[in-house]
């Protein structure tokens, strides 16, 4: 049984600060242990559940968060960027099973802890098909696009709350339950991982229950950005029209286009956010 592991850093245990999230920072150090801890927690469940192989795939930031000498030496990791499908390299048709370690709630949801979708600063929404996508249903459509259910999904309870509401009875881990963007009561490391550990061997236990979360063809991707400035800049991409002032749509029957699509925004987006790109 091979397993995928997905691993964000938003929905990771005891983390609530922004600047946890970012080389250099106060607390990125501990935040990146933290990180690798939770992601051992899900390998180690992967493993007791049955998997015989579990590939983890640094899907936050500049994917360099993961701490390779803590890793399970079970597993093997994808890290660094470059990376055509982002949150889901490494997917395709030969995993039986994904989980989703460290995820947070989409953009705009209260009590989200660190919630966005993408990118916190440049994007205000992001649709799939017309209806509103965070990170989970996107990275649930691409697995599900290679015929892969997703079967555990942890971080705060807000992004437990939009798993369910999508994939149904899938294992969740409520790490933490926010009160705002950036506060949360906060369960203690060892008690986390230990749910997360048990979350994922019986998810793994229970294979049968799950089935792939499938978007249908033709797939379209809409952003609504927060700056007209990178709605225009975006929409010089080949097939990217505008649809708005600030909203740009994709469509194509290849959701690996989409997720490709993604990094593509990220480099234009933060360029000209940070007033380096030609529209800065």
């Amino acid at each position: 049984m091979k397993v995928y592991l997905s691993v964000d850093m938003e929905g990771v245990t005891g983390l609530t600060d922004p600047e946890e999230m970012h080389a250099g920072k106060r607390g990125y150090e501990r935040g990146c242990e933290l990180m690798t801890a939770d992601a051992n927690a899900a390998v180690e469940g992967a493993f007791a559940g049955g998997a015989t192989s579990v590939l983890v795939n640094d899907a936050h930031g500049s994917t360099k968060n993961l701490r390779i000498e803590l890793l399970d030496p079970r597993a093997s990791l994808i890290r660094g960027p470059g990376k055509a499908q982002r949150m889901a390299q490494g997917l395709d048709r030969s995993f039986q099973a994904a989980c989703f370690v460290g995820y947070h709630a989409r953009a705009g949801v209260p009590h989200g802890v660190l919630n966005h979708t993408w990118m916190g600063k440049e994007i205000q929404n992001v649709y799939l098909n017309g209806g509103l996508c965070g990170e989970t249903r996107l990275v649930a459509a691409c697995a599900g696009f290679h015929g892969v259910p997703v079967v555990l999904v942890t971080g705060d309870e807000a992004v437990g709350e939009e798993a369910r509401e999508l994939l149904g009875d899938v294992e969740t881990v409520p790490v933490k339950k926010g009160i705002d963007k950036f506060s949360a009561e906060l369960l203690p490391p060892s008690v986390a991982q230990a749910q997360i550990r048990e979350a994922t061997a019986r998810a793994l236990g229970r294979l049968s229950d799950f089935t792939p979360y499938q978007v249908a063809a033709p797939y379209t991707l809409g952003v609504e950005w927060n700056s007209t400035a990178i709605a225009a800049a975006v929409a010089l991409v080949p097939g990217v029209k505008t649809v708005g002032p600030r909203h740009t749509e994709f469509t194509t029957d290849d959701f690996a286009q989409i997720m490709a699509l993604f990094g593509i925004f990220a480099t234009i987006g933060g360029q000209i956010a940070c007033g380096s790109g030609p529209y800065g």
